[in-house]
């Protein structure tokens, strides 16, 4: 058993092994691709679900490799990667026996994210990126307040000159989304408006400069922050590495001190 486990645990992390995962996933985006074509399906269906049932058993088997190969069951489970490539694929296998046919068709989808898992830079990113989201909830906040006020605002203002945009509440709030992303903002929504209140500018102008250019730069600033200290701290720069080796240097003549002293 020893021997199985040891030759598992080689087979999980050589180079080779990653490698043919990521090509068998990028077949499975292919295969997930040509299932929208219509013409492709009628014809050639059965190759299709014989080549995806293929993918999904050697899925099956890899996951199976990574797990007798691990210190582990409580190791493997404790990495939410594991964990999230264990229920894309065995989640297939009790679906099939469902015959849950549409969430089947989800999942086939959602195997083509395992290249995040497999792929280490794409899963440095995306732990970069979860790292951000307490960060992100306070400007987020503050981007749902902005976005109340313009749109009460808008609704008070414009609501008989656009009810298509300003009708409504929900409706400014779905108007103003379409002008933070400055999408035909001003042909579109400002200069219809503009053409019947000439005062209204102020209000796209300042939603936009506010909106656009502040919160959203504020946003991307903090994403940017949180993933170069979380890099920083997955593979720290040799001035960092110079830091900690003064910090703990700085230290150790501390604890020298104090025994000194006593």
């Amino acid at each position: 058993m020893q021997t199985i486990k040891t030759l598992c645990s080689k087979i999980s992390q050589h180079s080779v092994f990653t490698n043919i995962v990521i090509v068998l996933i990028l077949m499975n985006s292919i295969l997930v691709g040509l299932e929208t074509y219509s013409a492709i399906v009628e014809r050639y269906s059965s190759w299709l679900h014989i080549a995806d049932r293929i993918l999904l058993w050697i899925f099956t088997i890899e996951i199976l490799i990574r797990l007798v190969g691990s210190k582990s069951i409580g190791a493997f489970f404790k990495d939410p990667w594991s964990v999230f490539d264990f229920i894309i694929v065995f989640g297939g296998h009790v679906l099939v026996g469902g015959h849950y046919f549409t969430v089947l068709r989800i999942l086939r989808v959602l195997r083509v994210l395992r290249a995040i898992s497999v792929i280490p830079s794409l899963r440095k990113i995306v732990n970069a990126l979860i790292i951000t989201i307490p960060s992100m909830g306070t400007i987020l906040l503050l981007l749902g307040i902005f976005f109340y006020i313009y749109g009460v605002i808008g609704t008070m203002m414009f609501q008989s000159i656009a009810p298509e945009f300003f009708g409504t509440l929900h409706a400014s709030l779905l108007t103003l989304f379409q002008v933070v992303t400055l999408e035909s903002w001003a042909s579109g929504v400002m200069r219809p408006i503009l053409a019947e209140d000439g005062s209204s500018w102020w209000y796209f102008v300042s939603f936009i400069l506010i909106g656009t250019f502040v919160i959203f730069n504020l946003l991307i600033g903090v994403i940017v922050t949180d993933v170069e200290k979380a890099n920083r701290e997955e593979t720290p720069s040799p001035t960092d590495l110079k830091l900690i080796e003064l910090q703990t240097e700085l230290q150790e003549i501390k604890q020298l001190l104090q025994k000194n002293n006593k």
